[in-house]
């Protein structure tokens, strides 16, 4: 059976014969086949090379990903720190505020301590907000507690200025530095073999020893006494005196303005005295009370 071929015929465009070529009709066929098979090979690798690529781009994000989760989740971390560092703080201010507070009573302080602060700053996904959630929600408590903290300090601060300007009425500073040879309280007597309820201290000084004032007030008495010799006494409001005894020299006058730190007399051995010394004495309501409860420098 003669085999089916194909005539192939070359030409030129002014019809002139170049080639001519006879193939079986098979050839032309795997030809067509191979063709095709090349064909959806090529399309075949394209595809995987898109998907290779396209995997190869997802694994580099994802690393890059992996990186930037790993320093959010470090500055949570360390905001988490500093969050727990300040409620530290902030409970601190609140025992220094009680501290101050507790002398005055409690209805001289401020009226609440404000809202408190604590617990978790993260929640399991399982059970509740996010971890950024809770940190908002931690952040907002904290932020209220500062205020309110705030608030406080401004009332203490307010509190300080009144109180301020009592305490720097008050004899809190020595009239001089010496030692104390007689303190306040029940003592022997050196007149007698009896005890003595002595209402001051007795500052050893040689005579002539600069006295100042403790605090600022007015000479309401500035003379002799019958125990006392040479003395002044000084008015420092709220019915608080000071008394100064068994001076050599006075150098301030009646009815005159001193100034805390001013020099008010010379100590000497005048009226009762048994050696060169100051009785120092301070009185409230007229009644004498122990000097050390003033002294506070």
């Amino acid at each position: 059976m003669p085999t089916r071929r194909f005539n192939l015929l070359l030409v030129r465009a002014d019809g002139t014969r170049v080639l001519g070529l006879s193939v079986p009709r098979w050839t032309l066929a795997v030809g067509i086949g191979g063709f095709a098979l090349l064909a959806l090979l090529a399309i075949c690798s394209l595809r995987f090379l898109d998907d290779y690529l396209s995997l190869r781009s997802q694994r580099q994000t994802l690393i890059a990903l992996s990186l930037k989760f790993a320093e959010q989740q470090a500055l949570i971390d360390l905001y988490q720190r500093r969050l727990r560092d300040l409620r530290a703080e902030i409970d601190g201010w609140r025992q220094v505020h009680a501290k101050i507070w507790a002398p005055f009573g409690p209805d001289v302080g401020p009226a609440s301590l404000g809202p408190g602060i604590g617990g978790r700053t993260a929640a399991s996904p399982l059970d509740g907000p996010s971890e950024s959630e809770g940190a908002k929600d931690e952040l907002a408590r904290l932020s209220g507690s500062v205020k309110q903290e705030g608030e406080n300090l401004r009332s203490l601060e307010r509190f300080l200025s009144r109180a301020g300007k009592l305490l720097a009425s008050l004899p809190s500073r020595w009239p001089l530095r010496g030692p104390i040879n007689s303190d306040f309280g029940i003592r022997p007597s050196p007149w007698t073999t009896n005890a003595e309820f002595h209402s001051g201290l007795d500052i050893g000084a040689a005579i002539g020893t600069p006295v100042h004032a403790p605090a600022p007030g007015m000479v309401v008495f500035a003379g002799r006494l019958p125990e006392y010799g040479i003395a002044v006494i000084l008015e420092h409001g709220n019915d608080t005196k000071s008394l100064y005894g068994h001076l050599s020299r006075l150098h301030v006058a009646l009815d005159q303005k001193v100034e805390r730190g001013q020099l008010i007399a010379s100590t000497g051995n005048t009226g009762r005295s048994s050696g060169p010394h100051l009785h120092y004495e301070i009185q409230v309501g007229g009644e004498p009370v122990d000097p050390h409860t003033y002294l506070w420098e």
